[in-house]
């Protein structure tokens, strides 16, 4: 998937945002992605798609 790919619509964040949250703070839940770049705390459409990245980093 591309990096610049737009996972929540809500906040305007991309994979890639999401991608590098994860690596620099060892994040590990869908709630600390949201907590760090506001990911999937507006609608929450995006959570499942947050969850799929955190396990292909893991």
């Amino acid at each position: 998937m591309d990096a610049n790919e737009t996972v929540c619509h809500c906040m305007s964040v991309t994979r890639g945002e999401i991608m590098e949250a994860i690596k620099a703070g060892g994040l590990k839940t869908v709630e600390e992605v949201g907590e760090a770049t506001a990911a999937g705390t507006g609608c929450g459409g995006c959570q499942s798609v947050i969850q799929e990245i955190l396990e292909e980093l893991s």
